[in-house]
């Protein structure tokens, strides 16, 4: 059976598996914590070449006749979301205390911690260390803020150096890395590792595991109705279009992407909508549904927000303005290509924890119900690109009024290729 093999789903039955046996035999389940650790140690060994070359991907392969003003109101619209979903579950987060039912009394491994941070005294301290004066020493130390500035500054200049010189081989080395490290990422005996992580966690907390991966779920849940109902409120008030008319046209691609999880599977289905449901020009349809799809993802953005209070709070940290402020750009940094990578949770949720010295075993309970959580990202990720590219159209005075009445056929054609 096919259902049986998906990688989601065997996570989903070792973590299962996992509680049950964890609540069954209780503190004797502590002796099984040693496969978990290698489990979080082989994911935290592929942390530095993926984020760094999903950053450099995203940012390198950014394409697209888009400039001046549409590129403007584009990246205005994603970073102005992506910040109010960090905010949104960042107030959620503390109101609802996720992690509050399960507490982790053990010490992070002190070579996992980010250096960087560790240093960082004032403001202006903080904001040099993003910058390192070796990227081979901060990728050895494991000082994620410095390879994500680097990663960025490396992509927009092979961006532009590809734009001069056309297609290199550069930007497919870093392409065939990430897929590399997301295929060892799946060996990495992952149902087995979740089942001993989480027998550990329900061995010591007991049903307090259940209730808090249920309070978790809830708490991203109720941040996506709270900015899809944003995006729909800052939508019509801007473009004056029917709202009543938007859940049938999103309809179609709400349903691929809660059954696929992925913004990549959906993005064909999107760009057609767009055009042909929703009346934008295709050149806006092109360029911001592109982008939108590496660097669009608040759904992402608010779940990762969640993920930093979750972890401080199992593990009774309490987390200061300035940790606070760096989790939620962290976030939003993150939403430059890593998120939109299949499979890519673990590494980010491990990444979130070293960078902010939190306990990683508690990311275990995240890891095992990310196929839930990943519904509600795609959900918003996808809708939500659909919503900036109505604002940027209508910026652009590029929306089709009549396509969008349904009162006829959108006159630009769809090349499907451009899907692919």
């Amino acid at each position: 059976m096919k259902v049986l093999k998906s990688p989601a789903v065997l996570i989903l039955v070792g973590a299962v598996a996992g509680i049950v046996f964890g609540l069954v035999v209780g503190e004797w389940a502590a002796n099984l914590k040693f496969v978990g650790d290698i489990f979080i140690r082989l994911i935290q060994m592929s942390i530095v070449p993926l984020v760094a070359s999903s950053v450099i991907v995203a940012t390198g392969a950014m394409t697209g006749a888009g400039a001046g003003r549409l590129a403007g109101a584009t990246f205005g619209w994603m970073l102005g979301f992506a910040v109010v979903a960090a905010f949104v579950g960042w107030g959620l987060a503390e109101l609802i205390q996720p992690g509050s039912g399960m507490r982790y009394d053990g010490e992070l491994d002190p070579t996992l911690t980010d250096s960087a941070a560790a240093t960082a005294v004032g403001w202006q301290q903080t904001v040099t260390g993003f910058v390192s004066t070796n990227v081979v020493e901060a990728m050895a130390t494991g000082a994620m803020v410095p390879i994500i500035v680097f990663a960025l500054i490396f992509g927009l200049a092979l961006n532009r150096y590809t734009a001069m010189n056309g297609p290199t081989v550069v930007l497919t080395f870093f392409e065939q890395i990430q897929a590399i490290v997301l295929l060892m990422i799946r060996y990495v005996l992952a149902p087995i590792g979740v089942f001993c992580l989480l027998a550990d966690l329900a061995g010591r907390v007991g049903f307090g595991v259940v209730t808090t991966a249920l309070t978790y779920l809830g708490t991203t849940l109720a941040g996506v109705v709270i900015i899809s109902v944003l995006y729909v409120v800052v939508v019509v008030a801007v473009t004056r279009l029917n709202p009543l008319r938007l859940p049938a046209k999103l309809a179609e691609q709400t349903v691929v992407a809660v059954t696929t999880t992925s913004s990549a599977v959906t993005f064909p289905t999107v760009l057609k909508n767009a055009v042909e449901k929703f009346g934008i020009s295709k050149r806006v349809a092109d360029f911001t549904l592109c982008l939108g799809m590496t660097m669009g993802s608040c759904g992402a953005v608010l779940n990762y927000t969640i993920v930093v209070l979750f972890l401080a709070q199992a593990s009774g940290v309490s987390l200061s303005p300035g940790d606070i402020a760096l989790g939620m750009a962290l976030a939003v940094l993150l939403n430059i290509g890593t998120i939109t990578v299949p499979g890519g949770f673990p590494v980010v949720a491990i990444f979130l924890a070293t960078s902010l010295d939190l306990p990683i075993e508690a990311a275990g309970l995240l890891i095992a119900v990310d196929w839930f959580t990943g519904i509600l990202r795609t959900f918003l990720n996808v809708n939500g690109d659909t919503m900036v590219a109505l604002l940027v159209a209508h910026g652009a005075d590029e929306i089709d009024r009549d396509v969008y009445a349904g009162t006829k056929p959108a006159v630009e054609p769809v090349v499907e290729e451009a899907a692919a």
